[in-house]
Protein backbone atom coordinates (compact mmCIF):
# COMPACT_ATOMS: atom_id res chain seq x y z
CA UNK A 1 0.00 0.00 0.00
CA UNK A 2 1.42 3.33 -1.05
CA UNK A 3 -0.09 6.75 -1.54
CA UNK A 4 0.44 7.88 -5.14
CA UNK A 5 -1.16 11.29 -4.70
CA UNK A 6 0.28 13.96 -6.99
CA UNK A 7 2.83 16.49 -5.83
CA UNK A 8 2.21 20.22 -6.19
CA UNK A 9 4.47 23.24 -6.36
CA UNK A 10 4.66 25.55 -3.35
CA UNK A 11 6.79 28.45 -2.14
CA UNK A 12 8.30 29.30 1.23
CA UNK A 13 6.47 32.58 1.92
CA UNK A 14 8.08 33.29 5.29
CA UNK A 15 9.97 31.66 8.13
CA UNK A 16 10.78 32.59 11.70
CA UNK A 17 12.72 31.03 14.55
CA UNK A 18 10.52 30.08 17.49
CA UNK A 19 13.55 28.93 19.50
CA UNK A 20 17.21 28.14 18.82
CA UNK A 21 16.14 24.69 17.58
CA UNK A 22 12.62 25.20 16.15
CA UNK A 23 11.73 27.13 13.01
CA UNK A 24 8.25 27.85 11.68
CA UNK A 25 7.66 27.86 7.92
CA UNK A 26 4.77 29.41 6.00
CA UNK A 27 4.22 27.43 2.80
CA UNK A 28 2.08 28.94 0.05
CA UNK A 29 0.76 26.26 -2.35
CA UNK A 30 0.56 27.25 -6.00
CA UNK A 31 -2.93 25.76 -6.34
CA UNK A 32 -4.26 27.12 -3.05
CA UNK A 33 -4.76 25.67 0.42
CA UNK A 34 -6.89 22.52 0.50
CA UNK A 35 -9.41 21.81 3.31
CA UNK A 36 -7.79 20.22 6.35
CA UNK A 37 -8.58 19.48 9.99
CA UNK A 38 -6.52 19.76 13.17
CA UNK A 39 -4.20 16.78 13.56
CA UNK A 40 -3.42 16.76 9.83
CA UNK A 41 0.07 16.50 8.39
CA UNK A 42 1.61 17.69 5.15
CA UNK A 43 3.98 15.60 3.03
CA UNK A 44 7.02 17.38 1.62
CA UNK A 45 9.59 16.32 -0.93
CA UNK A 46 13.08 16.83 0.48
CA UNK A 47 16.51 16.37 -1.06
CA UNK A 48 19.00 14.44 1.09
CA UNK A 49 22.48 13.68 -0.27
CA UNK A 50 21.13 13.89 -3.79
CA UNK A 51 18.15 11.59 -3.06
CA UNK A 52 14.53 12.69 -3.17
CA UNK A 53 12.65 11.48 -0.09
CA UNK A 54 9.32 12.20 1.57
CA UNK A 55 8.90 13.69 5.03
CA UNK A 56 5.69 14.48 6.90
CA UNK A 57 5.15 17.46 9.23
CA UNK A 58 2.10 18.34 11.32
CA UNK A 59 0.13 21.40 10.31
CA UNK A 60 0.17 24.01 13.06
CA UNK A 61 -2.78 25.97 14.37
CA UNK A 62 -6.34 26.16 13.09
CA UNK A 63 -7.53 25.64 9.50
CA UNK A 64 -9.61 28.33 7.77
CA UNK A 65 -12.90 26.52 8.47
CA UNK A 66 -12.19 26.56 12.22
CA UNK A 67 -11.28 30.24 12.45
CA UNK A 68 -7.56 30.09 11.80
CA UNK A 69 -5.23 33.05 11.34
CA UNK A 70 -6.36 35.75 8.86
CA UNK A 71 -4.17 34.22 6.14
CA UNK A 72 -4.97 30.58 6.98
CA UNK A 73 -6.55 30.12 3.56
CA UNK A 74 -3.31 31.23 1.87
CA UNK A 75 -0.59 29.20 3.61
CA UNK A 76 0.13 26.02 5.50
CA UNK A 77 2.22 26.39 8.65
CA UNK A 78 4.64 23.79 9.96
CA UNK A 79 7.25 23.99 12.72
CA UNK A 80 10.42 21.92 12.36
CA UNK A 81 12.94 21.08 15.05
CA UNK A 82 16.45 20.90 13.65
CA UNK A 83 17.88 17.44 14.34
CA UNK A 84 21.49 17.27 13.19
CA UNK A 85 21.61 13.58 14.09
CA UNK A 86 18.34 12.85 12.28
CA UNK A 87 17.58 11.57 8.78
CA UNK A 88 18.18 14.87 7.03
CA UNK A 89 14.71 16.30 6.49
CA UNK A 90 15.06 19.07 9.03
CA UNK A 91 18.53 20.01 7.77
CA UNK A 92 17.12 20.35 4.24
CA UNK A 93 14.25 22.57 5.36
CA UNK A 94 16.46 24.75 7.54
CA UNK A 95 18.61 25.31 4.46
CA UNK A 96 15.74 26.79 2.47
CA UNK A 97 15.37 30.53 1.99
CA UNK A 98 12.22 32.63 1.75
CA UNK A 99 11.02 32.44 -1.84
CA UNK A 100 12.43 28.95 -2.47
CA UNK A 101 10.16 26.41 -4.15
CA UNK A 102 9.41 22.86 -3.05
CA UNK A 103 6.92 20.08 -3.74
CA UNK A 104 4.12 19.23 -1.32
CA UNK A 105 1.27 16.74 -1.15
CA UNK A 106 -2.29 17.12 0.09
CA UNK A 107 -3.07 17.43 3.82
CA UNK A 108 -3.88 14.07 5.39
CA UNK A 109 -5.15 13.26 8.88
CA UNK A 110 -4.24 10.10 10.82
CA UNK A 111 -4.62 11.84 14.19
CA UNK A 112 -8.31 12.61 14.56
CA UNK A 113 -9.67 13.18 18.06
CA UNK A 114 -13.15 12.91 19.50
CA UNK A 115 -14.95 16.22 19.95
CA UNK A 116 -17.75 14.89 22.17
CA UNK A 117 -15.66 13.46 25.04
CA UNK A 118 -16.74 14.72 28.50
CA UNK A 119 -13.14 15.76 29.18
CA UNK A 120 -9.88 15.87 27.22
CA UNK A 121 -6.35 15.71 28.58
CA UNK A 122 -3.86 16.99 26.02
CA UNK A 123 -0.18 16.12 26.46
CA UNK A 124 2.66 17.46 24.31
CA UNK A 125 6.34 16.65 24.62
CA UNK A 126 8.83 18.91 22.84
CA UNK A 127 8.06 19.36 19.14
CA UNK A 128 5.00 17.18 19.73
CA UNK A 129 3.24 20.50 20.34
CA UNK A 130 2.71 20.97 16.59
CA UNK A 131 -0.52 18.94 16.18
CA UNK A 132 -1.67 19.55 19.76
CA UNK A 133 -1.76 23.36 19.45
CA UNK A 134 -4.68 23.39 17.02
CA UNK A 135 -6.52 20.78 19.08
CA UNK A 136 -6.25 22.95 22.19
CA UNK A 137 -7.44 26.01 20.29
CA UNK A 138 -10.41 24.24 18.72
CA UNK A 139 -11.48 22.53 21.95
CA UNK A 140 -11.31 25.88 23.75
CA UNK A 141 -13.42 27.55 21.03
CA UNK A 142 -16.02 24.79 21.46
CA UNK A 143 -16.13 25.36 25.22
CA UNK A 144 -14.99 21.79 25.87
CA UNK A 145 -13.67 20.63 29.24
CA UNK A 146 -9.93 20.16 28.92
CA UNK A 147 -6.55 20.33 30.59
CA UNK A 148 -3.18 20.46 28.88
CA UNK A 149 0.34 19.45 29.90
CA UNK A 150 3.25 20.70 27.82
CA UNK A 151 6.78 19.51 28.66
CA UNK A 152 10.15 20.41 27.17
CA UNK A 153 13.77 20.31 28.23
CA UNK A 154 14.16 24.08 28.70
CA UNK A 155 11.97 27.17 28.85
CA UNK A 156 13.08 28.35 25.39
CA UNK A 157 11.86 25.06 23.89
CA UNK A 158 8.28 25.65 25.04
CA UNK A 159 7.34 27.15 21.68
CA UNK A 160 3.79 28.51 21.30
CA UNK A 161 3.55 28.72 25.12
CA UNK A 162 2.31 32.33 24.96
CA UNK A 163 -0.45 31.40 22.51
CA UNK A 164 -1.50 28.49 24.68
CA UNK A 165 -1.53 30.54 27.87
CA UNK A 166 -3.73 33.16 26.22
CA UNK A 167 -6.07 30.41 25.02
CA UNK A 168 -6.19 28.11 28.05
CA UNK A 169 -5.18 30.15 31.07
CA UNK A 170 -4.87 28.00 34.20
CA UNK A 171 -5.93 24.90 32.23
CA UNK A 172 -2.36 24.78 30.90
CA UNK A 173 0.61 23.43 32.86
CA UNK A 174 4.14 23.95 31.53
CA UNK A 175 6.92 21.61 32.68
CA UNK A 176 10.70 21.83 32.21
CA UNK A 177 13.12 18.95 32.51
CA UNK A 178 15.99 21.26 33.49
CA UNK A 179 13.93 22.34 36.51
CA UNK A 180 13.34 18.73 37.55
CA UNK A 181 9.68 18.79 36.50
CA UNK A 182 8.05 15.64 35.15
CA UNK A 183 4.56 14.69 34.02
CA UNK A 184 2.88 12.43 36.57
CA UNK A 185 0.86 10.35 34.14
CA UNK A 186 -0.62 8.04 36.77
CA UNK A 187 -1.97 10.94 38.81
CA UNK A 188 -3.25 12.83 35.77
CA UNK A 189 -5.07 9.78 34.42
CA UNK A 190 -6.53 8.92 37.83
CA UNK A 191 -8.03 12.42 38.02
CA UNK A 192 -9.91 12.08 34.74
CA UNK A 193 -13.66 11.47 34.79
CA UNK A 194 -15.13 8.33 33.18
CA UNK A 195 -15.11 8.47 29.38
CA UNK A 196 -12.39 11.11 29.20
CA UNK A 197 -9.87 10.97 26.37
CA UNK A 198 -6.10 11.34 26.49
CA UNK A 199 -4.49 12.84 23.39
CA UNK A 200 -0.72 13.11 23.17
CA UNK A 201 2.19 13.61 20.83
CA UNK A 202 5.82 13.35 21.81
CA UNK A 203 8.86 11.09 22.00
CA UNK A 204 8.58 7.34 22.19
CA UNK A 205 9.38 7.13 25.92
CA UNK A 206 6.46 9.44 26.72
CA UNK A 207 4.03 7.51 24.54
CA UNK A 208 5.12 4.13 25.90
CA UNK A 209 4.72 5.40 29.47
CA UNK A 210 1.28 6.83 28.70
CA UNK A 211 0.09 3.62 27.06
CA UNK A 212 1.16 1.58 30.07
CA UNK A 213 -0.36 4.01 32.58
CA UNK A 214 -3.61 4.06 30.58
CA UNK A 215 -3.69 0.25 30.52
CA UNK A 216 -3.02 -0.05 34.24
CA UNK A 217 -5.82 2.42 34.94
CA UNK A 218 -8.25 0.16 33.09
CA UNK A 219 -9.18 2.85 30.60
CA UNK A 220 -10.63 2.13 27.18
CA UNK A 221 -8.03 1.93 24.40
CA UNK A 222 -10.45 3.82 22.15
CA UNK A 223 -10.08 6.89 24.39
CA UNK A 224 -6.28 7.05 24.00
CA UNK A 225 -5.05 8.77 20.86
CA UNK A 226 -1.43 9.50 20.07
CA UNK A 227 1.10 10.31 17.40
CA UNK A 228 4.85 9.92 17.56
CA UNK A 229 7.71 11.65 15.76
CA UNK A 230 8.51 8.43 13.93
CA UNK A 231 12.27 8.66 14.50
CA UNK A 232 12.76 8.82 18.25
CA UNK A 233 14.18 5.75 19.94
CA UNK A 234 15.69 4.56 23.16
CA UNK A 235 19.19 4.39 21.71
CA UNK A 236 21.29 6.69 19.54
CA UNK A 237 20.99 5.73 15.84
CA UNK A 238 23.94 3.84 14.45
CA UNK A 239 24.70 2.00 11.22
CA UNK A 240 23.77 -1.68 11.02
CA UNK A 241 23.57 -4.45 8.43
CA UNK A 242 20.53 -6.40 7.29
CA UNK A 243 20.30 -9.65 5.33
CA UNK A 244 17.30 -10.88 3.33
CA UNK A 245 18.16 -14.44 2.23
CA UNK A 246 15.12 -14.75 -0.05
CA UNK A 247 16.43 -11.79 -2.03
CA UNK A 248 20.09 -12.85 -1.81
CA UNK A 249 20.75 -9.43 -0.36
CA UNK A 250 22.92 -7.95 2.38
CA UNK A 251 22.70 -4.20 2.86
CA UNK A 252 24.23 -1.56 5.07
CA UNK A 253 21.83 0.88 6.72
CA UNK A 254 23.50 4.21 7.61
CA UNK A 255 22.67 5.94 10.87
CA UNK A 256 20.77 8.68 9.03
CA UNK A 257 18.58 6.44 6.82
CA UNK A 258 15.77 4.05 7.61
CA UNK A 259 15.85 0.35 6.83
CA UNK A 260 12.76 0.83 4.64
CA UNK A 261 14.42 3.58 2.60
CA UNK A 262 17.52 1.46 1.97
CA UNK A 263 15.46 -1.62 1.07
CA UNK A 264 13.51 0.38 -1.49
CA UNK A 265 16.70 1.85 -2.94
CA UNK A 266 17.86 -1.74 -3.53
CA UNK A 267 14.67 -2.65 -5.36
CA UNK A 268 12.94 -4.43 -2.48
CA UNK A 269 9.29 -3.37 -2.58
CA UNK A 270 7.83 -3.40 0.93
CA UNK A 271 4.31 -2.57 2.02
CA UNK A 272 4.28 0.80 3.76
CA UNK A 273 2.03 3.71 4.58
CA UNK A 274 2.61 5.94 7.63
CA UNK A 275 6.43 5.63 7.82
CA UNK A 276 6.18 6.59 11.50
CA UNK A 277 5.89 3.13 13.06
CA UNK A 278 2.15 3.42 13.61
CA UNK A 279 0.37 1.28 11.01
CA UNK A 280 2.52 -1.88 11.02
CA UNK A 281 2.28 -2.45 7.26
CA UNK A 282 6.06 -2.55 6.78
CA UNK A 283 6.64 -5.17 9.50
CA UNK A 284 9.18 -7.86 8.61
CA UNK A 285 9.86 -11.19 10.32
CA UNK A 286 13.11 -11.39 12.30
CA UNK A 287 15.02 -14.61 11.64
CA UNK A 288 17.97 -13.76 13.86
CA UNK A 289 19.63 -10.70 15.30
CA UNK A 290 23.18 -9.79 16.26
CA UNK A 291 23.01 -6.98 18.76
CA UNK A 292 19.86 -5.30 20.07
CA UNK A 293 16.75 -4.29 18.17
CA UNK A 294 15.71 -0.71 18.94
CA UNK A 295 11.97 -0.97 18.34
CA UNK A 296 10.90 2.60 17.61
CA UNK A 297 7.34 1.81 16.59
CA UNK A 298 4.09 2.24 18.51
CA UNK A 299 2.35 -0.55 16.59
CA UNK A 300 3.63 -3.57 18.53
CA UNK A 301 2.96 -4.12 22.22
CA UNK A 302 5.75 -4.19 24.80
CA UNK A 303 5.44 -8.00 24.94
CA UNK A 304 5.79 -8.30 21.16
CA UNK A 305 8.84 -6.05 21.16
CA UNK A 306 10.49 -8.14 23.86
CA UNK A 307 9.91 -11.27 21.74
CA UNK A 308 11.92 -9.75 18.83
CA UNK A 309 9.92 -11.66 16.23
CA UNK A 310 9.06 -8.70 14.00
CA UNK A 311 10.20 -5.13 13.40
CA UNK A 312 8.79 -2.12 11.58
CA UNK A 313 11.22 -1.36 8.77
CA UNK A 314 10.26 2.32 8.61
CA UNK A 315 11.59 3.26 12.05
CA UNK A 316 13.18 0.34 13.94
CA UNK A 317 16.92 -0.15 13.99
CA UNK A 318 19.64 -2.45 15.35
CA UNK A 319 22.44 -1.47 17.70
CA UNK A 320 25.69 -3.41 17.84
CA UNK A 321 25.43 -5.51 14.69
CA UNK A 322 22.62 -6.41 12.34
CA UNK A 323 19.60 -8.54 11.59
CA UNK A 324 18.49 -11.34 9.27
CA UNK A 325 14.97 -10.73 7.97
CA UNK A 326 12.31 -12.59 6.03
CA UNK A 327 10.09 -10.53 3.75
CA UNK A 328 6.79 -11.46 2.11
CA UNK A 329 8.63 -11.96 -1.20
CA UNK A 330 8.23 -15.39 -2.76
CA UNK A 331 9.67 -16.20 -6.21
CA UNK A 332 7.15 -17.13 -8.89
Amino acid sequence: MKHNAPWHSATIRAQRDLSPSVREFEIRPERGVRPWSVGSHLDLRVLIDGREEKRSYSLVGLPPAAGGAPDADEVYRIAVRRADDGRGGSRFLWGLQTGDELLIGEPNNHFEIGWQAPHTLLVAGGIGITPILGMAQQLARRGAALRMLYAARRADELVYADTLQATLGDRLQLLRSDAGQRIDLQAEIAALPPGAQLVLCGPLRLIDAAREAWRQAGRSEADLRFETFGNSGIRTPEAFWAELPRHGLRIEVPADRSLLDVLESHGVQALSDCRRGECGLCALDIVSVQGTVDHRDVFFSAHQKQADQKLCACVSRVCGGGVVLDSAFRPD
